[in-house]
């Protein structure tokens, strides 16, 4: 066993040790965006796409309750099943939030581009489309679970009163009150490790920091304002920011809903949870692969001119923990250490990216920053009712 506990080591450069447990832890009105910097497009996601600019504000929960008012409810459910979906709605809630600034200004628009929508396309040519791709997804992830909890009788997720946050003043961004902070992030790239490591966080695994000065700074994820559109270099770093932050959401939200599954006692609850975990999942791979491709040629190496944010090329180091063409899960431990190894989700076990853990990674990140102590303690007793659930057999 003590093999297995042994810290996965980078090079002394890029290494920051963290804690597994990760308790530190849009525009879409046009179809395809043009290649960048000659790179291939690979494929495009759900052309045409509407859904501009969509917020759950109060308006949009009177719509979600008058759909819901056409599903009759049936079996009235459990406390626990409850008190799962209703976190997982404000986490919705809350990642609707930072999608929609995220494709206010990255994703596809009409028009001119900005140097932040091409920065994401140098990262790969169809990344516009992919972040207003994600957009509506987690838009239709927070629509269904709040229209899903009326249909049944229960209250749904209203965090109207906490969109206090700042807009960016950069051109394309509304000038709306936000939830989440997109402007002073801590990214926490440990997953970046843990996928291609074959040991597992649910048998005490740690890993490090391959991007220790992302993960220990405050950085910009979008542009503040017009002036952060160049020189080339620093908006480069903003959207490779904005990249890993892709990933370390989606990947607290894979394993977030592996784990709660787990509680829930409902058969058409667990296929609520299932199914949008498994959309989760989609969208972790797609930002593996996009994070990859900024720390590597032709992008990387290279350092913002005005903080010293570097990102180096993670191939030249030959250290497989950091190759950026493994895209999949490499299989690890699961389940026991006497099975064989398999490519899985992790970690999803409690005490590490349960509920409890999602919303503290959430404040870790930064994402919060700004928003009064009622909105976190809010959100951590959801996460504790969530994490307090059973199965009922």
């Amino acid at each position: 066993m003590e093999g297995r506990m042994k810290e996965e080591t980078l090079q002394p450069s890029v290494m920051l040790k963290t804690e597994s447990s990760e308790t530190v832890v849009s525009s879409a009105t046009e179809s395809i965006q043009p290649n960048s910097r000659g790179l291939l497009k690979r494929r495009s996601f759900l052309k045409g796409l509407g859904m501009a600019g969509m917020a759950l504000s109060a308006g949009g929960l009177v719509t979600t309750q008058a759909r819901a008012a056409t599903s009759s409810p049936s079996k009235k459910l459990s406390k626990g099943d409850v008190a799962i979906l209703k976190l997982l709605a404000a986490a919705e809630l809350v990642e609707a939030d930072l999608w929609q600034q995220y494709a206010e200004l990255g994703g596809v628009s009409n028009g001119v581009q900005n140097s932040y929508q091409l920065a994401f396309q140098a990262l790969d040519g169809d990344g516009s489309q992919y972040i207003s791709s994600n957009n509506l997804d987690e838009q239709s992830h927070a629509s269904f679970l709040n229209a899903y909890l009326i249909s049944k009788g229960e209250e749904p997720v209203d965090l109207d009163r906490f969109r206090t946050l700042p807009s960016s003043q950069a051109t394309g961004a509304q000038q709306i009150g936000r939830l989440t902070n997109l402007m002073q992030l801590s990214v926490d790239t440990s997953w970046y490790v843990r996928y291609r490591s074959s040991r597992n966080p649910d048998f005490g695994a740690t890993f490090p920091q391959p991007l220790a000065a992302l993960f220990a700074g405050q950085f910009p994820a979008i542009p503040r304002t017009n002036d952060d559109f160049g020189p080339a270099n620093h908006i480069q770093a903003i959207a490779n920011t904005a990249a890993f932050h892709f990933g370390f959401i989606e990947q607290a939200g894979s394993s977030l809903y592996a784990t709660l599954s787990q509680r829930v006692s409902n058969p058409e609850v667990l296929k609520i949870t299932l199914s949008i975990g498994g959309d989760e999942i989609c969208h972790f791979l797609e930002w593996v692969d996009f994070s990859g491709n900024g720390v590597q040629p032709p992008v990387a190496p290279f350092t913002d001119p005005t903080n010293g944010l570097t990102f180096p090329n993670f191939n030249a180091a030959g250290n497989p923990l950091v190759q950026t063409n493994l895209i999949f899960p490499v299989p690890c431990e699961f389940i026991s250490p006497n099975l064989p190894q398999c490519a899985v989700i992790r970690p999803t076990s409690l005490g590490q990216i349960d509920a409890v853990g999602a919303i503290n990674g959430f404040i870790a990140d930064g994402l919060f920053i700004g928003q009064s102590p009622e909105f976190s303690e809010l959100l951590l007793n959801l996460a504790h009712a969530a994490d307090a659930a059973r199965r009922e057999l």
